[in-house]
């Protein structure tokens, strides 16, 4: 969410005052979260405000304060998501045994083989796990790379798309 100037502010409460009496009611405000895809009890909106409506100034607060809030969770969901990108590298570390950025079929037969995942003749493996990069491989080059590597294990299939 881009902060919004003063000006900007101004518009939106003068269009959100439907009566023009220079406040905002909670009917009003309700309203604008409601358009804003933004749930919120009556209660807890008063509760938050500490008035039934509105004067300007109040309102730049109120904006303020949720936009500290949506700030905030946005914050901990890019956190997040770093977090599990970085399992996520463990992980293709595990599977790009020489470290060249990339997964081959030889790669993932000899990685399941050693976590005991994969316990059957090396021919019909070196097969099966071609098949299973061939899913994924976007670019045919035979080889996961990282993004590629991503999709299958979020399970998402390019035969799906």
């Amino acid at each position: 969410m881009y902060p919004l100037t003063t000006y900007h502010l101004h518009q939106i409460f003068d269009e959100l005052d439907r009566n023009k009496d220079g406040l905002v009611s909670m009917e009003e405000l309700m309203s604008l979260l409601d358009r804003l895809g933004l749930q919120a009890e009556r209660a807890e909106l008063e509760l938050l405000v500490g008035d039934k409506a509105l004067n300007f100034f109040d309102f730049l607060f109120f904006y303020q304060t949720l936009n500290r809030i949506i700030v905030q969770e946005d914050t901990e969901h890019v956190k997040e998501h770093r977090a599990e990108e970085e399992d996520l590298r463990k992980a293709f570390g595990v599977f790009d045994l020489n470290g060249d950025g990339f997964i081959s079929g030889e790669e993932l037969r000899i990685a399941l083989g050693r976590l005991g995942l994969w316990e059957d003749d090396e021919k019909r493996c070196g097969h099966d796990c071609m098949q299973m990069i061939g899913v994924y491989d976007r670019n045919s080059d035979g080889l996961l790379d990282f993004e590629e590597f991503k999709e299958m294990m979020y399970g998402d299939s390019l035969e799906s798309s």
